[in-house]
């Protein structure tokens, strides 16, 4: 790519990345990894000192002196420096790290690219900036804002409720986000209503009978509510006696438009809905895509353009990319030749393209051999949509008949059918349920061959599932793309919420800390005082406001609000049963926390001083003694998760892999959870080495993301 002499080092953040990255730099360019940020708070303090103006003590994170050292001996090799960190806030921050630890002089280190591809680089390498001070402001006071919410309020929770759980600005706002989604359900008081549906036949012809299925829908011209068995039995009854007429039909053009290629959080809801994938797996995935995958024919190459976003821009060349494409494997008459979103519009300055794929002649299936499932079925979806965003909008006829029964009740029935296919001819994953009703005629008879009347009861709000509650807090405007995968997975984690299939609910613990935080740290659990946050630090990235007067203007009311509740919040004695009876005077046993984790113990302490190890069950039965079950347990001295009988010592088995109660359907072993980089997720027996896709319905503890 470059005839220059010198020699360039590129630092970026993964090895994955770098190698994609050297493909297509060639001689003169070494290319190095930090693996991810170097430099960082303590983990072991505070870490800001807010006497001094809120001003951070970074230090280098521990393990990555090895690193940074290996870095510095690049810097010293080569001629010049370049980072070519993730371009966003934290990738920003990264690169001013590095740059002040490496004792970078050059005055412009800084290449930014939103996908991973030869012409995307050659522009970077043209267009050397300086780090973006105002983008790694933005990232600090985040950054810090979280260190002291955390920092602060974790420890109270500690005192007032019991030890390990924790708090955080986003994640405190979502657990109370589901928490008042589920009060309102238990507080639903479903409302009992009536429909009634008529079955109506044509005058038979030589094509035989043709039948129109109509719901009731206007009593007396006016819209109507059947709210008990008695008043419905008595309009089926009128009902019955009249004759159907056809009073009106209604023929209209309709047009579907394709939506705009995905931002991070419509990816992340759609791969939930679609493949059930969580938010961290789906961009676990779609990191991968990012950086790039090994292709027959062409190496590594990034498959899909930056996957944190929030935008639904894209580039001239994206687009032109697009319409060749279509117009050669359909017609012109499918290609739409314009935008329709108002943020489509390349003047609108946001800070990324959407998640787009890199090059459109790189279908799905073109390369599907060279994806695990997981990573095809991502970049399918990611490819369909983006090329669908560019295509004419599928048009339909819609027929809307209404048909008088006497004069009292008309009933309406509905239909369409497609009169162009439009995006729909490449969006696979775009269904569209046309029912085609047959032609009528205004003052047709039709003939009543059946009524059905239903009862039904009005429906509570649904649970939030991680798909809908990505879709809230972006709608709120809280967090960014980058934060709603490890928000949800904090909540889960902590115990605040769990999992009962995709719904997200509230535990006893999530409720309890929850109206503790929203009665003394009103502010911190505001969604609206929280999103105001979110447009500060925007302002901060803007170069509109200092990153420290966002900082002051917040903790001085945090800390009085932390200081009274010291004083008066109330002690929780939170207590989490087991089931148990204690084997040595007959109470409760109860989990408890101390300094090294979770443990079992008689609720009848002091006087009773009975414990046990927690064992964090899996639900799996112990394949070697059958008496025991598979408990995580973790290795005395690295600390290595690993799964072993319940029964140690009596029964010593053990698996270093998650086991699945579903036997193998070769030999009837026990299965385990695997995932490679180059298959996905899959499963494994121990006993005759069988490798198949994860059953579809399996007994097993946490979802392999969370464990």
């Amino acid at each position: 790519m470059s005839n220059n002499q010198e020699e360039t080092l590129v630092i970026v953040e993964s090895p994955a990345k770098a190698k994609t990255i050297s493909k297509f730099l060639g001689s003169g360019y070494n290319v190095e990894a930090s693996m991810g940020h170097v430099i960082d708070l303590p983990k072991s303090k505070l870490g800001v000192d807010i006497e001094d103006d809120y001003s951070p003590q970074y230090i280098t994170i521990r393990g990555k002196g090895e690193i940074l050292d290996k870095l510095k001996r690049a810097v010293k090799k080569n001629d010049r420096v370049l980072l070519a960190t993730d371009p966003d806030r934290e990738g920003e921050a990264i690169s001013w790290h590095l740059s002040r630890a490496l004792e970078l002089e050059e005055e412009k280190p800084r290449i930014v690219f939103n996908e991973i591809t030869d012409e995307a680089i050659s522009r970077a390498l043209d267009a050397p900036r300086s780090v973006d001070k105002n983008l790694v402001n933005a990232q600090q006071a985040r950054r810090v804002l979280d260190r002291l919410v955390g920092y602060k309020l974790s420890p109270l929770l500690w005192e007032k409720v019991r030890r390990g759980l924790s708090a955080g600005r986003v994640q405190t706002v979502a657990v109370k986000i589901i928490c008042e989604r589920e009060r309102e359900i238990e507080a639903f008081e479903p409302d009992e209503y009536w429909t009634i549906d008529a079955f109506l036949q044509r005058d038979q012809d030589e094509d035989g009978e043709e039948n129109i299925e109509a719901s009731l829908h206007r009593i007396d011209g006016e819209k109507f509510e059947l709210s008990s068995e008695d008043e419905t039995q008595k309009a089926v009854e009128e009902i019955k006696e009249q004759d159907f007429i056809v009073d009106s039909v209604k023929k209209r053009k309709r047009r579907r438009f394709p939506n705009p290629p995905f931002t991070t959080s419509t990816l992340q809801q759609r791969a939930a809905s679609i493949f059930g994938f969580s938010a961290k797996k789906t961009m676990f995935v779609a990191q991968q895509l990012y950086e790039g995958m090994d292709i027959e024919g062409e190496g590594n190459v990034g498959l899909i353009s930056y996957m944190r976003t929030d935008s639904t821009r894209v580039s001239a060349e994206a687009k032109k990319q697009a319409a060749a494409h279509i117009k050669s494997e359909f017609s012109d008459r499918y290609y739409s030749g314009k935008s329709k979103k108002k943020n489509d519009d390349e003047n609108v300055q946001d800070a990324h393209e959407a998640v787009r794929p890199t090059g459109v002649k790189r279908t799905p299936e073109r390369i599907k051999s060279d994806l695990n499932r997981d990573q095809y079925r991502l970049y399918k979806l990611i490819w369909e949509r983006f090329v669908a965003s560019q295509m004419a909008p599928a048009v339909y006829e819609t027929m809307t008949v209404d048909i008088g029964a006497g004069n009292k009740y008309t009933f309406r029935a509905s239909g369409s059918k497609m009169l162009f296919r439009g995006f729909l001819r490449v969006n696979t994953f775009s269904k569209s349920n046309l029912t085609e009703i047959p032609e009528v005629e205004e003052g047709e008879k039709l003939e009543l061959s059946e009524l059905d009347p239903e009862q039904h009861f009005t429906s509570p709000p649904a649970r939030y599932t991680e798909a809908s509650l990505v879709k809230t807090l972006e709608k709120e405007g809280i967090g960014r793309p980058s934060t709603y995968a490890p928000t949800i997975s904090t909540i889960v984690d902590r115990e605040y919420v769990e999992k009962e299939g995709n719904k997200l609910v509230p535990t006893d613990l999530g409720f309890t800390v929850n109206d503790l935080l929203v009665e003394y740290f009103p502010d911190v659990t505001d969604v609206e005082f929280t999103a105001r946050i979110e447009q500060k630090l925007d302002l901060i990235e803007e170069g509109e406001i200092k990153w420290r007067t966002l900082l002051d203007d917040f903790y001085s009311p945090f800390q009085e609000k932390l200081e009274n509740a010291k004083k008066n919040m109330e002690k929780i004695e939170y207590v989490e049963e087991t089931g148990e009876t204690c084997e040595k005077c007959g109470g409760d046993m109860v989990v408890k926390y101390g300094r090294y984790g979770k443990f079992v113990a008689c609720s009848n302490y002091p006087d009773c001083k009975n414990t046990k190890p927690y064992l964090d069950s899996t639900g799996v039965e112990c394949p070697e003694c059958g008496e025991g079950e598979l408990v995580k347990r973790k290795s005395k001295k690295k600390g290595k998760k690993f799964f072993g009988c319940s029964t140690y010592p009596d029964c010593e088995y053990m698996l270093w892999d998650k086991p699945i109660s579903h036997p193998c359907p070769e030999c009837d072993g026990q299965l385990v959870e695997k995932y490679s980089r180059k298959y996905g997720e899959y499963v494994k027996c121990v006993d005759c080495g069988y490798k198949g896709d994860r059953p579809e319905e399996v007994t097993t503890g946490q979802s392999s993301e969370a464990s």
